[in-house]
């Protein structure tokens, strides 16, 4: 059995996968903030559950945001404080008794995605996150790949490109990111970059679905800025996928419950791409809050 553990701010998720990546059994709790003896305590116990239930031990993986292992083995995890700063794989391993992994959550989005029955069939698949943030990971013949610092896959922290300057204007603003970098491309094609970007070119205050709605009622404005974002957003990707060149880009996030996002970009992308590249088959991804934990639980696919 394969058991995935999806990690955030607020809840701890355990999935149970069998041979055929079928889920069986999952379960929810509420992450524990005090400590973080307590923290261990609360995943040993979902495991020694989980354990009795199916009557073996399962296989352990973890999906949580942030570095799952710094330079010294400490896990940087902001959303999760109890455990940030602490050595979690090698705490897990110890007390759970069996091999733990443990990788990033866009990484096991990007690996959900990537064994999900109809894209097994391509041995590079990335997975583009756009959500509050832009993320996603780099899966290769079913191993997420992860980079010496767990940083593969931070798309959002690409600089804009000469060509989306030329696009948008040499006068564009660079914000500044979280990060503390100017002009990332995750403050423009974000969930809230979709919103600012409106914002800036109309001067009208709007979230993201608001925008989408009345794309949809046909507002001429909204239509307009549907389109140069799709226009914003293949520009922005042409320089990612000339380096990768993946078989399939899989979407996920806030922004990819627009479907027709998918239709817009699929288009747009030659004039980005060296006349010899062909463009990645683009789908929304299948699986939703269950990536999480199926990505997670996969990490052990490829022993």
């Amino acid at each position: 059995m394969y058991y995935g553990f999806d990690i955030g701010g607020s809840k701890i998720a355990l999935g149970v996968f069998d041979e055929t990546r079928r889920l069986l059994w999952e379960k929810r709790i509420a992450t524990p903030t005090d400590s973080y003896a307590t923290f261990l305590q609360a995943i040993a116990q979902l495991v020694a559950e989980a354990d009795s239930r199916f009557a073996c031990q399962g296989s352990v993986g973890v999906g949580i945001p942030g570095i799952p292992q710094t330079a010294d083995g400490s896990l940087y995890a902001t959303n999760v404080p109890a455990a940030s700063g602490k050595p979690l794989l090698r705490d897990l391993s110890v007390l759970l008794g069996r091999k733990v992994r443990i990788d990033n959550d866009a990484n096991c989005f990007t690996l959900s995605e990537a064994w999900d029955d109809e894209f097994r069939q391509y041995p590079l698949v990335m997975g583009l996150i756009l959500g509050t943030g832009v993320g996603g990971g780099l899966v290769a013949k079913g191993k997420s790949l992860t980079g010496r610092s767990f940083i593969t896959g931070e798309f959002g922290h690409i600089r804009l490109p000469v060509d989306a300057l030329t696009l948008m204007g040499f006068d564009f603003p660079l914000t500044r990111c979280g990060c503390g970098k100017l002009g990332c491309i995750e403050n423009y094609l974000s969930g809230r970059g979709f919103a600012w970007l409106y914002h800036h070119v109309y001067g009208e205050t709007l979230t993201a679905p608001q925008i989408i709605a009345r794309q949809q009622q046909g507002d001429a404005r909204a239509q307009a800025h549907v389109e140069r974002y799709a226009d914003l957003l293949a520009v922005c990707l042409g320089n990612i996928l000339t380096i990768v060149d993946p078989d399939l880009l899989v979407i996920g996030g806030g922004l990819s419950n627009f479907s027709a996002l998918t239709t817009l970009l699929a288009p747009r992308l030659p004039a980005s791409l060296l006349p010899v590249a062909r463009v990645p088959r683009i789908e929304i991804a299948r699986h939703g809050d269950a990536g999480g934990m199926r990505g997670a639980a996969f990490l052990h696919l490829t022993d």
